[in-house]
């Protein structure tokens, strides 16, 4: 076997080590799978061995499940193209049951088996230690321990489903495996999951004296008795299963709140509850096949299969450098500044520090920079307070940011980045005096939102080393950074700002110098959309509801307000002024000059804007004063009017970003999916903008109601030339433009 190693001792107990080779973490593969039917059929028929323990050669942990990426390449079951849909349905779930039939082998083996578990156990690599009869942990909070497929689509399909409701209880259990939550060791113990939590390094030692504690046993009488799991002995009931007063409860209390948080759009989650409730009903090995066609139902959906490739296979990819350029070595970020301590610039520093990086951090006065470095203060002392790092740790981040107004300690710095105010002028100023104290090696980077980086590099004397680097707010939660290439940025250039993004644990996308950029451009057209409604009469509250029920983090309206409806308006003005249209006859324009100029609401910061605000900044209720401009002719929301705003919504911010790539602005679909989700949010069911175009509804069916919606609504919607070409072809934008991942993949 590749993937197990045996060791019998002189009592008969097999030590099965888990180590797949080449990698740094367990998964469950296909080479995996393969080694398990050789491995129960040793455990089964070896009559020396007595017992089992099973543990993993790993240090990182025992394993982080199946793996996604060998599902995403091969699809739900193997790569083989069965004929017909029923004929393919019906492979899935053979192949899908398979891992399923090995751990109840393993289970029903006859002898008693522990797992060991020094780290963390997650996804199928839970569901394997529970098909076991004793699992110990070591007493480690950093150790996670759950069941996480929901939160890219799926939900446990070996075995959690069933065997944790069991063990925990089903509200306990659906609860857990709805939200995708882990738990440290402790946690898993006082839950019922874990049967022993010893010192680190102990757990193989403590999992085999349990298995020696079953034995002897005479073989020839039957199965050990400690190797007969709780349900499979007669006469077991779930504690709290679907006709007991609790389970009917928690039946009625999952759905609602499934209902509530998911506004219906995880088919996941749905899909947990229905496969647990039904489940309990039934006998183990039913309630097994039940999960398993439940498992490939919910594989199948475009929620799943977007959610799989951008949310774990693509984001991993961009992470470890996916759009990297090639062969160019990686460099090592040691030291950077910062210019510009205000939120953006303080909040730089601080992600800078943490991951070990010398940060200066300059402002045009000592107290500014003092006041930017206080930012990171106050998240220490927050996490020192909850145990989530020691007080030494943090001194010694705190420890790495130099406030300062001398830019000479910008010498021997590897990367500069800019975050003063927009404004091209002051931008260039500091360009220039930086530049003065800067490596001829070095990267300038400007983080900016809007402001084309062509024209910023202009200041530059090496615009070759010159690059857009632009963080979301706040910087230590956002994920994503987006890269901006100018005009003359080299590729050696774009290669040292992704391994300064990926030092720092950022998701970095590329794009390419465009008005607006990629995620600014795009997410604009989602409030934009709001306010069309709106001028239509459409009742604010109904827009808003949409907004989030169509999967958007907030409502149109109250995006415009967090963004601030003042600065919408000045860069409304500024896109006028270079696209040379007269701002003043757009009615979406007079709509925000109405409410920012002639009544002063300029949105969340000032506790006005389309919204009221409260003292704690929550908005409390929509401004009724929009009456005064818009008169409300929609006051009611039936289904069809749902589904034609959400259209509106989705449509819109997908046409834009297909525009994008007709004109070069972006030209990788992961970075488009990955940067739509993470920048602005955009439905994270979907997988992200170009996954909702290919998987809901390719680009033949996508243009066709593209057009319907530019018929009714206006010439927004209208697809463009790529569209139409490539729905001639029947291509999606993975086929056109995914040649790159197919090749690395």
């Amino acid at each position: 076997m590749e993937n197990f190693k045996i060791d019998v001792d002189s009592d008969g107990i097999a030590l099965v080590t888990f180590d797949v080779p080449g990698r740094s973490m367990n998964t469950i593969t296909a080479s995996v799978i393969r080694d398990l039917i050789e491995l129960n059929d040793k455990i089964r028929k070896d009559d020396a061995i007595k017992g089992v323990v099973i543990t993993s050669g790993k240090t990182s942990g025992f394993c982080a499940g199946a793996d996604l990426g060998e599902m995403n390449e091969r699809g739900v079951g193997g790569s083989s193209a069965p004929k017909t849909e029923e004929e393919k349905l019906r492979t899935q779930f053979e192949r899908g049951f398979g891992l399923n039939t090995l751990y109840r082998n393993l289970e029903t083996c006859g002898k008693p088996v522990a797992f060991a578990l020094e780290g963390l156990a997650l996804g199928g690599g839970l569901e394997f230690a529970l098909a076991g009869h004793y699992r110990v942990a070591a007493d480690n909070p950093k150790i996670k321990l759950g069941l996480p497929e929901s939160k890219v689509g799926l939900l446990p399909g070996a075995g959690g489903t069933q065997r944790l409701p069991r063990l925990i209880g089903v509200q306990n259990a659906a609860m857990m495996i709805l939200q995708g939550a882990d738990k440290s060791p402790q946690e898993a113990k006082g839950l019922g999951f874990i049967n022993e939590v010893v010192p680190a390094g102990k757990t193989v030692e403590a999992a085999t004296a349990w298995v020696k504690s079953t034995l002897p046993w005479d073989y020839a009488k039957g199965p050990n008795p400690k190797s007969i799991a709780p349900w499979d002995v007669k006469g077991y009931r779930v504690k709290d299963g679907p006709f007991t007063p609790a389970g009917a409860m928690a039946a009625v209390g999952g759905n609602a709140m499934v209902s509530k948080q998911t506004n219906l759009n995880y088919p996941a989650q749905r899909n947990i509850l229905s496969c647990i409730y039904e489940g309990m009903q039934v006998p183990i090995d039913a309630a097994l096949r039940i999960e398993s066609r439940y498992f490939i139902k919910t594989a199948n959906t475009p929620q799943a299969k977007g959610m799989v490739r951008s949310l774990f296979v693509n984001m991993q990819a961009l992470g470890k450098g996916g759009n990297r350029p090639e062969g160019i070595p990686t460099y090592d970020i040691k030291k950077v500044a910062v210019i510009g301590a205000g939120l953006m610039g303080a909040g730089i520093a601080y992600v800078q520090a943490k991951a070990g990086i010398e940060t200066i951090l300059l402002d045009v006065n000592q107290e500014g920079a003092d006041k930017g470095k206080a930012y990171s203060q106050r998240i220490v002392d927050k996490d020192v307070s909850r145990g989530k790092i020691t007080k030494e740790k943090g001194d010694a981040l705190l420890a790495l940011i130099t406030p300062s107004t001398d830019y000479s300690l910008i010498k021997g710095a590897d990367l500069v980045v800019e975050a003063v105010f927009e404004n091209v002028a002051l931008k260039a100023e500091v360009t220039k005096k930086a530049e003065a104290f800067l490596g001829e090696n070095a990267v300038f980077g400007s983080n900016t939102s809007t402001l084309p980086i062509t024209g910023l590099a202009e200041a530059s004397a090496r615009p070759k080393n010159f690059i857009g680097i632009h963080f979301f707010s706040p910087v230590e939660r956002m994920g994503l950074v987006e890269l901006i290439m100018g005009k003359e940025t080299t590729a050696e250039t774009q290669a040292k700002a992704i391994d300064y993004v990926i030092k720092i644990k950022k998701t970095p996308i590329t794009v390419n110098d465009f008005r607006g950029f990629y995620t600014s451009r795009c997410f604009g057209t989602y409030p934009a959309e709001g306010v069309e409604m709106l001028m239509e009469g459409i009742a604010p509250a109904i827009i808003e509801n949409v907004g989030r029920q169509c999967g958007m983090p907030m409502g149109p309206l109250e995006v415009s307000d967090s963004v601030g409806l003042d600065t919408a308006l000045k860069i409304g003005k500024t896109n006028a002024e270079l696209t040379q249209q007269d701002y003043k006859k757009d009615p979406r324009a007079a709509m925000l000059s109405w409410i920012v100029e002639d009544k002063g609401r300029v949105g969340r910061k000032a506790g006005k804007g389309y919204y009221e605000y409260g003292e704690d900044g929550k908005p409390t209720r929509i401004w009724p004063g929009i009456s005064e401009r818009v008169e409300v002719k929609v006051k009611e929301c039936p289904p069809e009017l749902k589904t034609e705003l959400t259209k509106r919504y989705l449509f819109r911010q997908c046409i834009e970003v297909a525009r994008c790539f007709e004109e070069g602005v972006i030209t990788d679909p992961r970075d488009a999916d990955v940067g739509s989700i993470l920048a602005w949010g955009f439905a994270p069911y979907s997988g992200g903008c170009i996954s909702y175009i290919d998987l809901f509804w390719g680009t033949k069916k996508f243009v066709e109601e593209a057009d319907r919606l530019a018929d009714t609504y206006g010439e927004r919607f209208r697809p463009n030339k790529l569209l139409r070409d490539m729905a001639a072809k029947g291509e999606t934008f993975y086929d056109r433009f995914g040649a790159k991942q197919k090749a690395a993949a």
